[in-house]
């Protein structure tokens, strides 16, 4: 098991230093900057934009800049924003629970439902629940993110006015109970809308896994033992099903973290995705690479966290 874990530990750190690379030419290739002419400030002279860039260090070769942001990084310095003199890690320390509030009760919600309504759907092929789950299921993964949250915006806020339009709060002077249930009707909506984006993909996997399991001569022999159903259930399907719906989940961590980009732009949730958002506008570089570096960490920790688990449950599994 430790040979495992430091084995994906290195897998983590040569990964990062190569999406460091990928990101850090990507950024600095783009066209325009934020001390392009104009972009600061209309009325910047050329002067003061070789003075900015010298206190950045933007006048070195890329391949110096490279290597003097690595060595930061390492030491969890992503620098200072460009837009608000602030330290990058900093900003992203500030931002960064709401965003994982919000991923990790989805990703759960995901799992659940998924679980239960696509066994459930297995369990009665043909029959209306298995319709009404693959319907939905269609539903889930045709509808685009951004248009729903528009829907849900304008029947669940402006028509019946049940919920926040935006934001995490709304009075800032809310404390402990008050202030927790404040906040989670704040999140109904954005939450709502990734469980139904993330969860079709997952359902019809997971039916089609059941489907495939209850065609297994195990399970045929296990009916002629007269075994119930429950029991069938608990000792041939969900442990089969475990293994592939954990890396399934584990592949869906990218599409999920990066939907909370478009979701707390539309909710105007204060958390990394608005954060990134507002400073690809501003082309803030410190701040686009410290949030796609912090992604691309969770994403891989997710994925190594996921095979770990997948270990455990079965420890004769090579890796």
């Amino acid at each position: 098991m430790y040979k495992v874990i430091a084995t994906k530990l290195l897998y983590l750190a040569f990964m990062l230093f190569i999406i460091s690379i990928i990101s850090f030419v990507a950024i600095h290739l783009s066209p325009n900057s934020f001390f392009a002419s104009g972009e600061l400030n209309p009325n910047i002279t050329p002067e003061s934009i070789a003075q900015l860039k010298s206190i950045y260090g933007l006048d070195k070769p890329l391949y110096i800049q490279f290597v003097s942001w690595f060595r930061a990084i390492l030491s969890l310095d992503f620098g200072i924003s460009f837009a608000s003199g602030v330290q990058v890690k900093e900003e992203i320390l500030s931002r960064i629970g709401i965003t994982l509030t919000i991923n990790i009760i989805s990703m759960l919600l995901i799992f659940v439902l998924s679980f239960y309504l696509g066994v459930k759907s297995a369990l009665n092929q043909g029959k209306l629940i298995d319709k009404i789950v693959s319907q939905f299921a269609i539903f889930s993964f045709s509808v685009p993110s951004f248009y729903l949250g528009l829907i849900f915006i304008y029947i669940f806020s402006i028509y019946l006015e049940l919920l926040p339009l935006a934001g995490t709060s709304s009075d800032d002077t809310l404390a402990g109970l008050d202030y927790i249930a404040d906040t989670a009707k704040h999140l109904v909506m954005p939450i709502s809308i990734m469980v139904i984006g993330g969860f079709g993909t997952m359902a019809i996997y997971i039916r089609q896994l059941t489907l495939k399991i209850l065609g297994q001569d195990y399970i045929y022999f296990a009916k002629t033992r007269q075994m119930t159903s429950s029991q069938i259930m608990r000792r041939y399907i969900v442990p089969n099903l475990y293994p592939p719906v954990i890396t399934m989940l584990g592949l869906s961590l990218p599409g999920i973290i990066g939907g909370s980009v478009i979701l707390e732009t539309i909710f105007s949730i204060d958390g990394m995705g608005l954060l990134f958002f507002q400073s690809a506008l501003s082309r803030d570089y410190p701040v686009i690479m410290g949030i796609l570096i912090v992604g691309a960490f969770l994403t891989i920790l997710g994925n190594i966290l996921a095979d770990i688990w997948l270990l455990k449950l079965n420890p004769y599994a090579k890796n």
